[in-house]
């Protein structure tokens, strides 16, 4: 029995949830990470011991006994870390965080929510429909909920437990899902799978790993045909396309409601919480789910109503009669496009100014023209440098090779990160948006409130 967890990259947003959970059952939680944020600084608060110095004499004592300590990493974790090395030359029980999350779809029923996008989202509203539901739920997500301010929740006496199935280094293999929804499957992680077929391949195993008399929901359109022909359902946005789907779809006056078509029962007058296009489809998943563990229409009607969204998905700062700014953590060009879709949606005729911080050398070199593809539906584009994360930089591969490719006339310019206040301050937009899964967002605040300032001249 541990006693005591270690954490390497215990930051991480998928990380910290585990962090949380082993706090909450009473163990020693401790763990490095590169640099403080805000959510280490809650860790630290909730009880974890963190530092951010790459050193094996920084590792708490409670930490160093191999018999009773499970040291956790992530794969963005690099093999040489010093850290790493010492438990692994020691022979401690070590798991990647998916192994932990692996454990727990064999203790519970596991809903899962995979694909290259809308999983955070998804997952995070059926954690939310669970949760506030007679049949409650415990959850691992991969983004801050609004609703309860964590990545994490915690019901001991519930039999379901909610987990984003991330695809990277094939972290989802580890689970058994009891039901999973697989959203996209549009090629990501090249750096990974190398091939589109290799990524359309992990797809197909992780739909073997889905437990006997489980559940299989695909969206409708996949490239990825399941390994298990048995028992898969389909949902879509609407026209009928799924077995799942929206009917009397209603937008107006900063709402959309619609009726839910669904073989488990349908579900009339639904109201979304965060009133965005996109969220038509991630809502229809996460209802079917809802629905396969036993939550009422009612419930269900409730929860959709109460959701409120989670931190950087499509996520408003400012929102009044004079201008808009919203981020969003859409990284991969079909999320940029449903994105800005979305965005134009809600803000027929506006001009619409989208800030891009591009992510991973790797993503851009292999994406460059769907990103400027997707980019292109802005009004005007502006392109930081591109966020590294955990690469080296590729030579010739920078922002530079999408704003070569957007379309013809697409109003663009490339900037230093740095500038981005000054840049936002002189340039003019209805609706602004920064869109990345980097850094950007530490001047979220800052940009709103300029935002604010330049809505007041407007008055």
């Amino acid at each position: 029995m541990f006693k005591a967890v270690y954490f390497i990259g215990i930051g991480g947003i998928g990380m910290s949830a585990i962090a949380r959970y082993y706090l909450q059952r009473g163990l020693v939680v401790a763990g490095y990470d590169k640099t403080p944020t805000p959510l280490t600084r809650e860790l630290e608060h909730e009880g974890a011991l963190v530092h951010y110095e790459e050193r094996v004499d920084l590792i708490p004592e409670a930490c160093l006994d191999e018999t009773s300590t499970l040291v956790v990493y992530t794969p963005a974790v690099p093999a040489e870390h010093a850290e790493l090395q010492y438990f692994l030359a020691h022979h401690f029980d070590i798991q990647k965080r998916a192994q932990v999350l692996g454990t727990l779809t064999h203790t519970h029923r596991g809903l899962c929510v995979a694909g290259t996008h809308g999983k955070t989202t998804t997952s995070s509203m059926t954690a939310h429909l669970l949760h506030q539901s007679h049949v409650d739920c415990n959850a691992f997500l991969g983004g801050i909920t609004k609703n309860y301010g964590t990545n994490y929740i915690l019901a001991p006496e519930s039999d379901y437990v909610v987990i984003e199935a991330d695809e990277f280094d094939r972290s989802f293999h580890w689970l058994a899902p009891y039901a999973t929804v697989i959203t996209a499957t549009d090629p990501d992680h090249l750096d990974i799978y190398g091939t589109e077929e290799a990524y359309l391949e992990s797809f197909r195993h992780y739909t073997e790993l889905i437990q006997k008399n489980g559940y299989l929901i695909l969206h409708t359109g996949l490239k990825m045909q399941p390994n298990t022909p048995e028992g898969v359902t389909t949902y879509s946005y609407s026209r009928d396309e799924g077995d799942f789907h929206a009917t009397n779809l209603r937008i107006g006056g900063g709402e959309i409601c619609f009726d839910l078509v669904s073989p488990l029962g349908n579900i009339a007058d639904i109201r979304l919480g965060v009133p965005v296009g996109v969220n038509i489809e991630n809502g229809i998943a996460a209802m079917a789910l809802a629905q396969i563990a036993g939550v009422t229409a009612d419930e269900i009607r409730r929860g959709m109503a109460s959701f409120s969204g989670v931190d950087r998905r499509f996520d408003f700062h400012v929102k009044n009669a004079h201008k808009a700014y919203l981020s969003d953590y859409a990284h991969h060009p079909e999320e940029i496009r449903k994105s800005i879709e979305s965005i134009r949606e809600v803000y027929p005729g506006k001009r619409i100014v989208g800030i891009f911080q591009p992510h991973l050398y790797t993503r851009t070199r292999d994406f460059y023209r769907e990103f400027a593809d997707a980019l292109s539906q802005l009004d005007e584009v502006i392109l930081t440098e591109i966020y590294p994360a955990r690469e080296a930089p590729i030579p010739g591969v920078t922002s530079q090779l999408i704003l070569d490719n957007l379309h013809p006339g697409t109003a663009h310019r490339l900037i230093r990160k740095d500038d981005v206040l000054g840049v936002v301050r002189e340039t003019s937009f209805d609706v602004l948006i920064t869109l990345g899964a980097g850094d950007l967002d530490n001047y979220a605040d800052r940009i709103a409130a300029i935002v604010e300032e330049m809505s007041k001249s407007a008055q």
